[in-house]
């Protein structure tokens, strides 16, 4: 009898071990996530893995249970992926995994691609990146120099900059802003993460000797029209969606050569290993 009563006794204290060990965690460490929970991290992990573009939160939500904290998902798979060779990253508003940038080198064989964009390209790419929306009279007021329609051509052709409006002044020009694939291609989040004067400066792409009052513009690529804008009409949108589709390759000669002949400068070879092509060259000129 006393046998039996000294092991319920033993059997109760192991009991209460065990819940106190259970909370007893550091207040850095929390419990396993529960079944279900694991069960909906993996359909993110899943989804993300096997998209062609980066995925919303909208987009995630629609697999998931009513009212789930898809931004908790996030940020906990983001936590797990830290360290590793694929990290969850952020772009355009939306979630994709991509290579840590630390071992990107490791992947330039396969990834390298060569674009030839002429100096005056460049130049347009940048101010319309930190001036935006902007119209081509605009540019050519920044840049100081006339602008080709065949340099807004081959931009758009690549898809980093789209038409967004008109402006409301005598003939109505077209206003141009950064796309979506833009900040993809560059690894923004929003186009605010643009650099500063202080880190162009930091760059080189400033001199320090700047004038006074000199200031760089703060970015802007909200998706709803400025006050001074109205919408694109049909006919401009039917015109949009001809870069939809990629140039032939004599059209795309003959695009650049129209963008080339622009500038007197010689033609930069640009060169696009990981996304990080300079596009900050311009993003100071003008007030």
């Amino acid at each position: 009898m006393s046998t039996e009563k000294d092991n319920k006794a033993r059997d109760s204290e192991r009991a209460g071990d065990r819940r106190q060990a259970q909370t007893a965690f550091p207040s850095n460490v929390t419990a396993l996530p529960s079944a279900d929970r694991r069960e909906r991290l993996r359909i993110v992990e899943a989804l993300l893995f096997a998209a062609a573009e980066p995925l919303d939160e909208s987009t995630l939500t629609r697999h998931l249970p009513k009212d789930e904290d898809i931004t908790a998902l996030l940020e906990e798979l983001q936590g797990f992926y830290a360290g590793r060779g694929v990290n969850l990253v952020r772009v355009a508003g939306k979630w994709a995994f991509r290579t840590a940038e630390d071992l990107s080198f490791l992947l330039e064989h396969y990834v390298v691609e060569q674009k030839r964009l002429s100096r005056a390209a460049m130049e347009t790419l940048a101010i319309i990146a930190y001036h935006q929306p902007v119209t081509r009279a605009e540019i050519e007021e920044v840049r100081g120099v006339s602008t080709s329609k065949g340099t807004l051509d081959v931009l758009l052709e690549t898809g980093w900059i789209k038409m967004r409006g008109r402006r409301k002044t005598p003939g109505r020009p077209v206003t141009y802003g950064t796309s979506d694939a833009f900040l993809d291609h560059f690894g923004f989040d929003r186009v605010k993460d643009l650099p500063g004067l202080r880190e162009l400066k930091g760059a080189g792409l400033l001199d320090n000797n700047l004038p006074p009052g000199f200031t760089v513009p703060e970015p802007n690529d909200s998706p709803h029209l400025a006050s001074d804008e109205v919408p694109l009409e049909e006919e401009d949108e039917d015109a949009a969606d001809l870069f939809d589709e990629p140039l032939a390759e004599d059209d795309r000669q003959a695009e650049n050569s129209v963008a080339d002949s622009e500038t007197q400068e010689d033609d930069g070879e640009i060169q696009e290993d990981d996304g990080h092509s300079n596009i900050s060259q311009a993003g100071g000129a003008g007030g």
